[in-house]
Order: C-alpha cells, then sequence, then structure tokens
C-alpha cells in the first residue's frame, strides 16, 4: 500500500446472517488507502467485484491498486493498474477481510476517483443463474433418460409379444396341418370304402 492515512469502512453484518449482499460506494482520495472490512465466519464463500469511477470523468479511466487480506494479514488478493476487477475466495478463519484501495502513483489528475464495489457472501455469492441451468439440465437428462427407458422397455414388450405371436402362429399351423391331414386321410379312407361298397353292389347285381 501506499504512504498517507488509511480511511476505514465497515460493513455492518451480522454474523449470523447467511445471506449478505452489499453495494459500496467508495471515494478514493488521490493519496492514501481507502478500506472496507467485514466480519466473517469461516468457510464461507465472498465475491466482489468493483470499477473505478474517475469524479471528471477524465479519460482513459485512472487505475488503482487493489490488495484484499485475511483476519491474519494473509494476502487473498492483489492487483495493480485495474480500471475494474473481481476476486473471490472462501474464508479460512473467522475474523475481519479486509479490502484496501489505493490510486496508482501514475495518476495526475485534479479530481477525486470513486469506486463501486458489490460484496457479496454465503448464499447471495453464489451463483445461482448456473446453478438453475445445471438443474435444467440435469432435469432434462432424467427427462430423456426415463424416455430412453420407456423406449427399452416398449421395445422389450414387443419383442415379447412377437415371440408370443410366433409361438401361438407356429401351434396353430400345426394344428392346421394336422387336421389337414387327418381330413385328408379320413376323405381317403371314406372313398376307399365307397369304391369297395360299390364294387361288391355292382358284382352282387352282376352288372360287371
Amino acid at each position: 500500500m501506499v504512504g498517507g492515512g488509511v480511511v476505514w469502512a465497515v460493513l455492518l453484518f451480522s454474523l449470523c446472517t447467511p445471506r449478505r449482499s452489499a453495494a459500496i460506494w467508495l471515494n478514493l482520495p488521490a493519496t492514501g488507502t481507502k478500506c472496507v472490512s467485514d466480519e466473517i465466519h469461516n468457510n464461507v464463500v465472498v465475491l466482489a467485484d468493483y470499477v473505478v469511477i474517475p469524479d471528471d470523468h477524465v479519460h482513459p479511466t485512472p487505475t488503482i491498486s487493489a490488495e484484499v487480506t485475511s483476519p491474519y494479514g494473509k494476502t487473498l488478493y492483489r492487483q495493480e493498474n485495474m480500471t475494474h476487477g473481481k476476486f473471490a475466495f472462501t474464508t479460512t478463519d473467522d475474523g475481519s477481510y479486509s479490502a484496501c484501495f489505493w490510486v496508482d502513483g501514475n495518476y495526475s489528475g485534479s479530481g477525486g476517483l470513486s469506486i463501486n464495489m458489490e460484496w457479496k457472501t454465503g448464499v447471495a455469492a453464489k451463483d445461482w443463474d448456473s446453478v438453475a441451468r445445471k438443474e435444467k439440465i440435469e432435469l432434462e437428462l432424467r427427462k430423456l433418460e426415463e424416455a430412453v427407458e420407456t423406449v427399452h422397455e416398449n421395445l422389450l414388450y414387443l419383442k415379447t409379444r412377437e415371440a408370443e405371436m410366433r409361438t401361438t402362429n407356429e401351434a396353430t399351423n400345426h394344428r392346421v396341418a394336422l387336421y389337414s391331414l387327418v381330413s385328408l386321410t379320413f376323405c381317403i379312407v371314406v372313398s376307399a370304402l365307397q369304391i369297395s361298397y360299390l364294387k361288391s353292389y355292382f358284382q352282387k347285381k352282376k352288372l360287371i
């Protein structure tokens, strides 16, 4: 951080609040550092993004440096020469997590700078759009899986029905063939008996 005084802003949230989101507007002096801090439990997701807005709307936009530290001074994020940025981390300790900003040394403007930052923790930091898209995809996949299972079951049913119909047709064809053979045999036997009877009749009448 550069020299000069450090101005602190504390995010007044309850540690018991599971869902927190805040839009923060910081007026950054030409010299010195402006910090915000938040008391957070361990194992909490923190997501923030920031953008620099010069008060006199100069172009190009002046750059700043940003640094995020843990309650024990460990640097979690640090970038220089930034006009906008984003950082995310998961807390590992209970305590005050700080985000500090200061103007880079190459700034020569007369006006101050403002930083618009959105700070999210816990449930608010979760990308619910991605979750919704993922759940929608999973739902569509489950629907597709059930449709495939239904088609598979129908194919198995049709295959079973086809086998049953084939067995029935084969049994019917066998019975028809047997019936035809019996009928033919019966007709032959009857015809033979009729011929034998007529021959015997004509012989008695001495017609042949």
